[in-house]
């Protein structure tokens, strides 16, 4: 976020209203106040707010009327309304019609300050110009930002580059950053899976084949070797491809140059070469299925992609680009996420990584029944994916007893002892540098930001 959210707080209680404004600002929003509906709407007038707060009872006119003129005005907006136990069924409504939550009177201001974390946040990076970007997200967590800063200080070195990691965590996004980069942006990327080509077209497909080398082959081809020309070839699960196919990449790799299938004169490589694989080559060298002189030759800049699981930062980035392109593309509107779904995603393992979450955004779009998406509409598969949200937000207590002092007990799940051990360890380091937050940040590896946003979803 390179700005501040401006909130909009309406509220005619002064004391409470305050003490709103205080807080946000405390908590660096650009908070604003206003007493009535049309000092509200003054404002709206302004300065396009990033969400509002409102009280569904105000002196001029009632909550529900204004976010609809507030909505017909600029477009929606987050909106979180305040309300008396009352009001539950008429906020309950407020909702379905496109309000982003409710909290009831009286509550505590940490609730409201997490439930405005969660509703700014996707709200400004669905709305501003880098939400479109494909690597928006690509280098905000300190997992990735050293991926980024790696490729793009090889962009223009021209050496084979091998990814690693598990199905799904952006393997072939990082490939397209580095060719993006590079000298070579203008010119073809060509992406192969590896895995999906039938093993008797493989050598055709890379390497293309000359008119007649075989039954059908009624006309010349080009691979994707040469279709890459002076761009970059990224060959995606290279760890499939059978030993002969291995030992053509050598001479490629090793002479940059190949043969057409049915062809005599060798042609030419001029492309980058990227690969990227799932697998564990070195074991997949000692069990004899992949070449080693092959391995040497790839292996030059090695990067390890972390799954998502590592790099909770860049969930809420995606999550907005997903919707983005989900909504108008299964909808014809915009959709959005709520709050609970948001922190349950924040909290949840994402066994298939990006993809996985990528897929979880098109079916909800696609079967949600209003224009936000659930916590049921997200993980319809999950049996109580109100825990998701829960352990997101509380991931226990880090004091007591437990493995190594961390507050670890057999109960948990490995999803809540994760958290567990982040907590106790982060506490650790914040105790031995005296609270310093910069020197924390440093020695836990990652930025001053992340670690704000990781201390206040511990709780610390």
């Amino acid at each position: 976020m390179n700005r501040p959210a401006m909130i909009l707080i309406v509220e005619d209680d002064e004391i409470l209203g305050r003490s709103l404004l205080q807080r946000l600002t405390l908590e660096g929003y650009d908070a604003r106040l206003a007493a009535d509906g049309a000092t509200a709407i003054g404002v709206v007038g302004r300065q396009r707010p990033d969400a509002v707060m409102c009280d569904i009872r105000l002196p001029d006119r009632d909550g529900e009327s204004l976010m609809r003129e507030i909505f017909a005005r600029i477009g929606a907006v987050p909106t979180l309304f305040m309300t008396a136990y009352g009001d539950i069924d008429q906020a309950v409504r407020l909702v379905r019609a496109g309000a982003r939550d409710y909290l009831t009177k009286p509550f505590d201001l940490d609730e409201v300050v997490e439930a405005l974390r969660n509703a700014t946040r996707l709200h400004i990076l669905q709305s501003e110009p880098q939400a479109e970007d494909p690597f928006a997200s690509f280098g905000l967590s300190a997992a990735s930002a050293t991926i980024r800063r790696t490729l793009e200080r090889v962009a223009d070195v021209d050496l084979p580059v091998l990814l690693l990691g598990e199905t799904g965590t952006g393997k072939e996004v990082a490939a397209r950053f580095l060719h993006a980069h590079s000298r070579r942006r203008d010119t073809p990327f060509v992406a192969v899976n590896c895995a999906a080509l039938a093993p008797e077209l493989v050598d055709s497909a890379i390497f293309g084949h000359e008119k007649g080398a075989f039954t059908g082959a009624v006309e010349r081809h080009l691979g994707f070797a040469e279709k890459a020309g002076r761009g970059t070839l990224f060959l995606d699960e290279i760890g499939e491809l059978d030993p002969t196919l291995q030992a053509k990449l050598l001479r490629l790799v090793q002479e940059r140059e190949f043969m057409r299938v049915g062809g005599s004169r060798p042609v030419s490589f001029d492309a980058r070469l990227v690969c990227a694989t799932h697998r564990d080559l070195e074991a997949e060298i000692a069990a004899g299925k992949f070449r080693e002189d092959l391995w040497y030759r790839i292996n030059v800049v090695t990067l390890r992609m972390p799954p998502l699981r590592e790099r909770p930062e860049e969930i809420a980035p995606l999550i907005a680009r997903f919707l983005a392109i989900a909504g108008p593309r299964l909808r014809g509107e915009p959709v959005s996420v709520s709050p609970e779904a948001l922190t349950a995603a924040s909290g949840y393992d994402w066994p298939g990584n990006v993809r996985e979450l990528e897929n979880r955004i098109d079916r909800a779009a696609a079967l949600a029944e209003g224009p936000q998406l659930g916590l049921h509409d997200l993980f319809p598969d999950h049996p109580d994916p109100a825990a998701l949200a829960g352990r997101a937000a509380s991931p226990g207590d880090a004091e007591g007893s437990g493995e190594a002092g961390s507050g670890i007990t057999p109960a948990m799940t490995l999803v809540e002892a994760r958290d567990a051990a982040e907590r106790a360890h982060i506490a650790a380091v914040l105790q031995a540098t005296g609270g310093g937050i910069q020197e924390a940040a440093a020695r836990l590896g990652i930025s001053r930001t992340t670690l704000w946003e990781k201390m206040r979803r511990h709780g610390l």
